[in-house]
């Protein structure tokens, strides 16, 4: 299928064009892709809850400035994708990209806001995360900045044409640990002072579903990446082995939390979300195949980050009852 040069669903230049503060402000507030926040902010509160449990009480300045220093390594890893698929030429290539999950924010493309404006923007991001990092650092010791240079480090590489682990077959693994190790076992450590193996069980699952939105979203892209030597596991293991894929990291996350339900560490209850979870993930991945028409495909995307929501809510609320 060959897409309009702008869909009207997508940003557009005559849109957001403008050079009054509050146009540059909105520009620049979207490019970061704010919808898909909560796959930052999610996992930092489970976190929280989980280590608050854990110490007994919880601070809230510590989870605010946790929240607010992932959420803007989020938006910095959304720009700094963008800036990344448009000097390899993935983005300009893409035909078949779904809007908005997939093709990037379209920010570049559409001329909106140039390569450079992007790039500048993204370092500004990380500069403010940055600052908060530190602000953290103070209250809660040097640990704080080791794992605030991972995730930064990881949101860089990930994009990076230089090293690009996106298109290297590693890059959905590493988004795990971003978006579910260290946010998790981060905003634990944050509230309880300790790493404990029921913060690294309890970021499993949210490490999975966030990825399983990534590899869901490289099904439509696929070609295009492919084309301009992004090869992402999609892209290496084919249609049929991605869906299988799919259904193993589904199990994968199911697994994690009978685990802690097993060990007493989350309520009874909470293998029975986990089961409805699974069973939708499973039914997601039908989205993923070759003869599959793009309103399945787009169903099956929007599904995967339904899961992730509702899974992270889920377990969001079984901290705060754990113990």
């Amino acid at each position: 299928m060959i897409k309009d040069a702008v869909s009207p669903l997508e940003p557009r230049y005559e849109d957001l064009a403008g050079d009054g503060l509050g146009r540059k402000a909105r520009r620049h507030f979207l490019a970061t892709r704010p919808k898909f926040l909560t796959a930052s902010v999610l996992p930092v509160l489970v976190g929280t809850a989980w280590g608050a449990t854990v110490a007994g009480g919880l601070e809230a300045g510590v989870a605010l400035l946790a929240v607010l220093a992932t959420a803007l390594v989020h938006c910095a890893s959304n720009v700094i994708n963008d800036v990344g698929d448009d000097i390899t030429g993935t983005d300009r290539d893409n035909v078949e990209y779904i809007h908005p999950y997939t093709g990037g924010s379209r920010f570049i493309t559409n001329g909106i806001m140039s390569v450079q404006e992007m790039h500048r923007w993204g370092w500004i991001l990380i500069g403010m995360a940055a600052v908060l990092g530190l602000a953290l650092a103070l209250l809660k010791g040097p640990i704080v900045i080791a794992l605030g240079l991972a995730g930064i480090a990881i949101a860089w590489l990930y994009s990076a044409p230089a090293v690009q682990l996106s298109g290297k077959g590693v890059g959905e693994f590493f988004l795990m640990i971003a978006f579910g190790v260290l946010p998790v076992c981060g905003a634990a450590w944050l509230q309880s002072g300790v790493f404990d193996l029921g913060s690294l069980l309890i970021a499993i699952p949210i490490g999975v579903w966030v990825m399983l939105i990534l590899w869901i979203n490289e099904v439509p892209d696929r070609k295009a990446d492919a084309a301009n030597g992004k090869r992402t596991l999609v892209v290496r293991l084919g249609l049929d082995h991605a869906r299988l894929g799919y259904r193993l990291l589904h199990v994968t996350a199911f697994a994690s939390i009978v685990t802690l339900v097993a060990m007493g560490s989350l309520p009874w209850w909470t293998a029975v979300g986990a089961v409805a979870i699974l069973a939708g993930g499973l039914k997601a991945a039908a989205g993923i195949g070759e003869q599959i028409t793009r309103p399945v495909l787009t169903k099956s995307i929007e599904m995967t980050i339904g899961l992730q929501a509702v899974g992270s809510i889920l377990l969001f609320v079984a901290a705060i009852f754990s113990r």
